[in-house]
C-alpha cells in the first residue's frame, strides 16, 4: 500500500476487481474525447486523455496494464508510469444502491 492507503500495482491481488485514474496520449475531439467516437464534433488533435478505469489486464514484464474506460466504452493499454489512485472495487446493485 502507498501512503494514500491505495493499491501498488504490483500488490493487486488475482481474481480482485481494481480501478485506478490513467493517462494516455491519444487522438482527442475538440471536447476532448476519444476519437473517434459516434459524435460529430471535429477533432483536436493528439493530446493527452486522463479517466477512470478498471484493471483488465496486468503486464509485470513489459510494465503495462490493459484497462476499461467506461466513460469512453474503450479498452486502453497504458505503461505503470501513468496509472495512480489504484483502488478495490466495490460493487452495488443499481437498484438498491443509495
Amino acid at each position: 500500500m502507498t501512503d494514500n492507503n491505495f493499491v501498488d500495482i504490483l500488490d493487486i491481488t488475482v481474481g480482485e476487481t481494481y480501478a485506478c485514474k490513467f493517462r494516455t496520449r491519444v487522438m482527442l475531439d475538440e471536447l476532448g474525447r476519444p476519437a473517434p467516437n459516434l459524435s460529430d464534433v471535429p477533432l483536436k488533435g493528439e493530446g493527452d486523455y486522463e479517466s477512470i478505469g478498471l484493471l483488465l489486464e496486468r503486464d509485470t514484464t513489459s510494465r503495462l496494464v490493459r484497462l476499461h474506460d467506461d466513460a469512453s466504452k474503450r479498452d486502453f493499454v497504458v505503461s505503470f508510469d501513468d496509472i495512480w489512485d489504484i483502488d478495490t472495487v466495490e460493487w452495488a446493485d443499481p437498484d438498491t444502491a443509495i
